[in-house]
């Protein structure tokens, strides 16, 4: 999405986000730092860029990453698409990657150029794939308010210290504290002055943003409640639970396009009658050209496969129809979309009544479709 076509941040704020992406994956195993490593044939950071990219009011994305990956992140933005990122090279702590991150904003050594300073800056690691846009909202609001805030989850476990001889020594009380976990958003004034106080005992071995900007500009942040997915990727069985809740996300609904026409009503009454014991359908009986207000309302529910019935030879144009507007909803920006398109042959002719010449548009018309993350297949019906 170009500037000036952006959405209305909450508070009507400036908004810019910094991913720290330098870590190198040591509890992970392998050779491959976790932020890269694939899941569903893309790379992890992939995710968390598009999760802050399909945010309409977030100006900037900045992702720090180490020195020998530069070029390995500036690749993935080019194949995937990625827009309004700006990749820098991180130190060797998280907190000094998140300080160069920062940097962008303020020095322009670090960058080709100096954007332009957001009011609030997120701060959001790489390996957390999964985070809503209400989340984050939540988050950039009560930073405006409190000048610093950041997502926080229940604790799982009980917390407890060992003394110096291996021994308990005492354990916490686990309803008194939670975890703190990302999102966090801060007053960029407040972040960055806590950054430029820090000593090098903070820069090399802290791990807390919200407790900087406590200790170094007294802001309390405000603790707000996140949802169950904002769980860090850290072990290799974390790379297999996201690519689960990856294809779980992509499965719960389909949406079936149909024509008013009776034999193609027909179609549309029977297949949400043979998957509805399976996955959530909604039906839409209508021409193509008519279906943008119904196709907006089924955007919040996250669909993201979509079948079309017709009867014409080569409906690429009514197909297009369909992916401008999946397009504008921003809905691929994250996940891939299945779009079916079937066409009913109800011809009296016994033979197919599809060339070479037809599928030849199709066939390019997919290659074109699959760059913007929309996978566009085609299946003939006969119809006696």
């Amino acid at each position: 999405m170009e500037s000036g076509s952006r959405g209305a941040a909450p508070g009507g704020v400036s908004v810019s986000a910094v991913l720290p992406a330098g870590g190198s994956g040591e509890r992970l195993g392998g050779a491959t730092p976790k932020q890269f490593c694939a899941v569903q044939g893309r790379p992890l950071v992939s995710y968390a860029v598009r999760a802050m990219e399909r945010i309409s009011w977030i100006s900037d994305i900045i992702v720090v990453v180490s020195p020998e990956n530069i070029e390995t992140m500036k690749t993935i933005i080019e194949k995937y698409g990625h827009k309004r990122v700006t990749v820098v090279e991180g130190g060797i702590t998280r907190h000094r990657s998140i300080f160069n991150g920062l940097k962008v904003f303020a020095e322009n050594k670090f960058s080709s150029h100096l954007l332009q300073k957001p009011e609030v800056v997120i701060i959001h690691d790489a390996v957390r794939p999964f985070v809503e846009e209400d989340t984050v909202s939540k988050v950039v609001m009560a930073a405006k308010e409190h000048g610093a805030a950041g997502a926080i989850r229940p604790l799982v476990s009980t917390v407890i210290a060992s003394a110096a001889d291996g021994c308990l020594d005492h354990s916490l009380e686990r309803a008194r504290y939670s975890a703190s976990e990302m999102p966090q958003a801060f007053l960029f004034d407040i972040i960055y002055e806590a950054y430029q106080q820090c000593t090098d005992y903070d820069l090399d071995y802290g791990t807390e943003c919200l407790h900087l900007a406590l200790k170094y500009c007294k802001t309390n942040a405000k603790l707000v409640e996140g949802t169950a997915d904002l769980w860090k990727v850290t072990y290799k069985r974390d790379l297999y639970a996201a690519e689960s809740i990856i294809k779980d996300n992509l499965s719960q609904q389909v949406c079936i396009i149909t024509n008013v026409k009776e034999t193609h009503a027909q179609v549309g009454f029977l297949l949400p009658e043979s998957l509805k014991n399976q996955i959530k359908v909604e039906v839409i009986s209508i021409p193509l050209g008519k279906t943008d207000s119904h196709l907006q309302n089924i955007i919040p529910a996250q669909c993201y496969n979509f079948v079309c019935v017709n009867d014409k030879r080569c409906a690429v144009q009514e197909t297009q129809e369909l992916v401008d507007v999946l397009e504008k909803s921003n809905i691929p920006l994250l996940y891939p979309v299945v779009l079916i398109s079937v066409h009913l042959d109800i011809s009296e002719n016994s033979s197919f009544s599809i060339g070479v010449e037809d599928l030849t548009p199709i066939k390019k018309f997919a290659r074109e479709t699959k760059k913007k993350n929309i996978l566009v297949y085609g299946l003939l019906i006969q119809c006696k």
